[in-house]
């Protein structure tokens, strides 16, 4: 189990270092956009690899955001619950949010492939969509995989509780 999830957080830290890269390349590819729209000409295609850098920033970061339990939660109602019921709660979120990565990974990963297959590429640029697509896959099934090792860790959890 331990190994699990030193696997999960070391893949996790290596996309959110990725992840990072990019969010610097759009931060450079901006302000190069807004300067050079402002002496010449804008920088074609700057829309198009925005939304793929995007993107890309957004999936690798899921992760490593769950591991760290930094997505916003609204728990006002959730406190009012005894330790039990959040507990229960907690397990039933991360069997739905397990499902819910697994199939967008799959339906994902299934439409990346199609866009191989047919060879589609941007209007402007001409890049490829599919290596982006399979990125996002790649950072769904992470994140997944964070929501698998939380459930896996979960009776480990409940017996330290029993035994205090």
């Amino acid at each position: 189990m331990q190994a699990l999830d030193k696997i999960t957080q070391f893949l996790n830290q290596v996309l959110l270092w990725i992840a990072g890269c990019f969010l610097v390349g759009m931060i450079v590819l901006t302000c190069a956009n807004i300067l050079l729209r402002i002496i010449w000409e804008p920088i074609r295609g700057t829309f198009e690899l925005m939304g793929f850098f995007g993107a890309v920033v957004t999936a690798f970061a899921l992760g490593y955001t769950q591991i760290r339990r930094g997505h916003i939660a609204v728990d006002v109602l959730i406190n009012t619950f005894s330790e039990k019921t959040r507990e229960a709660l907690n397990l039933i979120n991360s069997i739905i949010c397990l499902l819910f990565f697994g199939i967008a990974t799959w339906q994902i990963a299934k439409k990346a492939t199609t866009l191989l297959t047919t060879g589609e590429v941007t209007e402007t640029l001409r890049i490829i969509y599919y290596p982006f697509t399979y990125a996002v896959a790649l950072g769904c099934a992470l994140t997944a995989l964070v929501f698998l090792v939380d459930l896996l860790r979960y009776p480990e959890k409940h017996d330290k509780k029993e035994t205090k």
